[in-house]
């Protein structure tokens, strides 16, 4: 029995992989002051597009056991800035059952007055309060707090073991693109649903049908499918988008941002109906 549930998942997180090997790499070598932060501001956008991978994997894990599904969640602390189950709290438990209600939503764009908050206001507040809120959700899922407070520990203490060994190199490649990628993932969180006040999920999100960011960063661009289904894997996303696109509104597609913007197709994915159909079929797997 292979350790994946979907066999999608072996080529990101290979690539995953890859990148933190590098970020070792960097870590231990590095003995000019510039070189960790021209590696910080090279793997800015790629380290956000991860972030997009560790959403997906907090809502459908990757692995069957709950070990390498720990493991990896490390290594996203480390590239991502959010830790183990901090997404599936916050986001998964949180975000997904209140976004159509601004005064409950974890990731809400509203100010307390019903204006919409600016892009950096919202950036900066979610940020600074995500963790925080995280907690708040869990004190109704004792489990879950569990392993968040757990792992954010065990993440507290690696951090600290980098800083004892190489204090700059460990702020550079590490801490600081760790405050970046979560900063980042908000302000890109901004765009999927603020200005819509709607009380059905065919009408409360914005799509972006762009293949070079939904290759990127696993179909996260069909944004109404994931809130219609968010047990989905990612990789069903574009059929399940399929099926509901007769029910989302012309206006609610948006162009993607740097760097995809500045080429390629809007065209979605092609689908036969039988893989249109096999969504219909899917039954997601229990939380590990």
């Amino acid at each position: 029995m292979t350790l994946f549930r979907h066999p999608q998942d072996r080529i990101p997180v290979l690539l995953f992989a890859c990148v933190f090997a590098l970020d070792l790499t960097v870590y231990f070598t590095a003995q000019s002051g510039w070189f960790p932060i021209l590696w910080l501001a090279v793997c800015a956008i790629p380290k956000g597009w991860i972030s997009a991978w560790n959403h997906h994997h907090q809502h459908v894990p990757m692995f069957r056991h709950a070990l390498p599904n720990r493991l990896l969640e490390v290594v996203f602390g480390f590239q991502t800035g959010v830790t183990s189950h901090a997404w599936f709290l916050h986001h998964v438990l949180g975000h997904h059952r209140n976004y159509l209600d601004q005064e409950k939503d974890e990731s809400r764009w509203k100010r307390r007055d019903g204006t919409p908050m600016g892009e950096l206001e919202y950036s900066a507040i979610t940020a600074l309060v995500a963790y925080p809120r995280a907690f708040f959700v869990g004190r109704e899922h004792p489990r879950a707090l569990r392993i968040f407070l757990g792992m954010g520990a065990l993440q507290l203490v690696l951090l600290g073991l980098l800083f004892w060994h190489n204090a700059y190199n460990a702020l550079w490649v590490f801490f600081l693109p760790m405050c970046l990628s979560l900063f980042l993932t908000v302000w890109a969180t901004y765009f999927h649903h603020v200005g819509l006040d709607a009380a059905e999920h065919s009408k409360a999100s914005y799509n972006i049908l762009h293949r070079g960011y939904n290759l990127m960063t696993g179909n996260l661009g069909y944004h109404t499918a994931h809130h219609a289904r968010h047990g989905l894997h990612w990789s069903q996303l574009p059929a399940l988008h399929a099926q509901l696109a007769k029910e989302i509104p012309a206006t609610h597609y948006r162009q993607p941002g740097i760097p995809f913007v500045w080429f390629g197709s809007e065209a979605k994915v092609e689908l036969s109906p039988a893989e249109i159909e096999a969504v219909a079929q899917y039954h997601p797997p229990a939380h590990t």
